[in-house]
């Protein structure tokens, strides 16, 4: 196993964290600098062929979810997940905690993942949610949520593995926001190898003249074209 927690924690602490909560707060998404080498990227595109590594496999065409596969982490998870998950969390969590009370929520985040991850164990919330999806040739991923269970915590991201336009073409991330009283609204995102993007898990509030609303939000990604498309995504809630 690659050892890389300390240059994982040091990349996201370095992140310009004001930067991106304005970007979540009036874009709906961020979009960070590199946080894993090409290197870490293609040891975790490898783990996806060993079969101790995952607890569940999913085939998206099977459920309607889309063409591709996915696989859940088992315990433990590999060093640079873990690293990326808890060093993450506490830069989120104040602005989860913001956007809980400007929507009037009243569940609040702790700061650190250990705690969180109690509150979801007692809950019975106890699957690790961290997970590699596979895409090829016409493979895509319908609009949905992740969420699996009563506590879902407001923000996840994801990491991309693959090099567009060199192992993929097409295959763009896209995050659609429903807006009250509005057409819906569709971004469409493509990352660099190792960067990631952080974006709302269901819902996030927007402001107009009568204060604070909440705008869904779902996320996909487009049919891929050609190649293989790797992402981590990184779910700071666990699963039933």
């Amino acid at each position: 196993m690659t050892t890389t927690t300390r240059p994982t924690t040091t990349a996201v602490a370095d992140w310009d964290w004001p930067a991106l909560t304005r970007s979540l707060t009036e874009e709906g998404h961020a979009t960070t600098p590199p946080v894993l080498s090409p290197a870490e990227c293609a040891d975790l595109v490898a783990h996806y062929d060993q079969p101790e590594r995952w607890r569940s496999t999913v085939d998206m065409a099977r459920y309607r979810f889309g063409a591709g596969q996915y696989k859940y982490f088992n315990h433990p998870l590999p060093d640079q997940v873990t690293a990326l998950r808890e060093a993450s969390y506490p830069h989120l969590a104040p602005i989860a905690n913001t956007w809980q009370e400007q929507l009037r929520q009243p569940q609040r985040f702790p700061d650190n993942l250990t705690d969180y991850l109690a509150t979801c164990h007692e809950a019975g919330q106890t699957k690790p949610t961290p997970l590699v999806l596979r895409y090829g040739p016409g493979d895509y991923n319908c609009l949905h949520q992740d969420i699996y269970g009563d506590h879902a915590f407001p923000l996840q991201l994801m990491v991309m593995l693959s090099r567009v336009d060199k192992d993929y073409t097409g295959g763009e991330f896209v995050l659609v926001e429903n807006l009250p009283r509005a057409q819906s609204r569709a971004r469409v995102i493509t990352l660099k190898q190792g960067q990631a993007v952080i974006w709302p898990t269901r819902h996030r509030p927007g402001l107009g003249t009568r204060g604070h609303y909440r705008i869904a939000v779902r996320h996909g990604v487009s049919t891929i074209q050609t190649g293989r498309r790797h992402t981590l995504g990184i779910i700071f809630h666990d699963a039933k």
